[in-house]
């Protein structure tokens, strides 16, 4: 998309775990600031003990905070529900919690986790974003894009679960160092490559993206929605 003659307007982007958002569109998200455009993020999950100690929560919360500072977000928001633990959460439950941050920021755009990850938790909160963003609301979101996120869009099993075929795809060429900045201020979940949770892979993913439609780097989005 051509953010000259396309506006996403407020947006919102859904993450169910931190970090999630800057694989997903940081380079969006950066690029949306710098056009002036208010950009939010809501953190779906957290660590909870004893399956994560207090002081690994609290580096990855940090490491958030400056990484979306680096990137231009306006505000973060955190859900706080149970990592890895949203298929015993009550579903009405997830489903309320990103409801009221739906109503509480009425956002034109809202950027969400593919539903075909691996991780259970980002398919649960593809749903209950979708349930947020039902458009029989008086204001609702007018453009719903997934994201995709290395080492879970591309991890699931082929066939069996959807699969990540983008068909919008948002030029990042001037904002791809800002995005490599705030996932290397994540410090906790880099990995050294090949691993997809690299530098070096985020690049790849972005040059290919890029590439696809003549670009030198983009990130790729599968279209849920668009309301004109």
């Amino acid at each position: 998309m051509d953010g000259s003659h396309f506006s996403f307007g407020r947006t919102l982007v859904v993450a169910p775990h931190p970090d999630d958002e800057v694989l997903g569109a940081g380079g969006t998200i950066a690029k949306l600031a710098a056009q002036g455009e208010e950009v939010f993020v809501a953190i779906v999950t957290e660590g909870k003990p004893p399956a994560f100690d207090a002081a690994t929560i609290a580096r990855t919360q940090a490491e958030a905070r400056e990484a979306h500072r680096a990137l231009g977000v306006r505000e973060t928001l955190w859900l706080r529900l149970p990592a890895a633990q949203l298929a015993e959460t009550a579903h009405a439950t997830v489903n309320s919690a990103l409801l009221d941050v739906v109503r509480r920021l009425s956002p034109r755009t809202v950027l969400v986790p593919f539903a075909g990850d691996m991780h259970m938790d980002h398919q649960l909160t593809f749903t209950s974003a979708l349930v947020a963003c039902r458009p029989h609301q008086s204001e609702y979101p007018k453009l719903i894009l997934a994201y995709e996120t290395l080492s879970e869009t591309n991890w699931n099993a082929p066939y069996l679960s959807p699969g990540f075929l983008p068909n919008v795809f948002v030029d990042i060429s001037e904002h791809l160092e800002v995005k490599v900045k705030a996932m290397q201020l994540f410090a906790s979940q880099l990995r050294e490559a090949p691993h997809e949770r690299s530098i070096a892979t985020l690049r790849a993913l972005a040059a290919l993206r890029g590439a696809t439609v003549m670009r030198q780097a983009a990130e790729a989005f599968v279209l849920v929605r668009q309301v004109i």
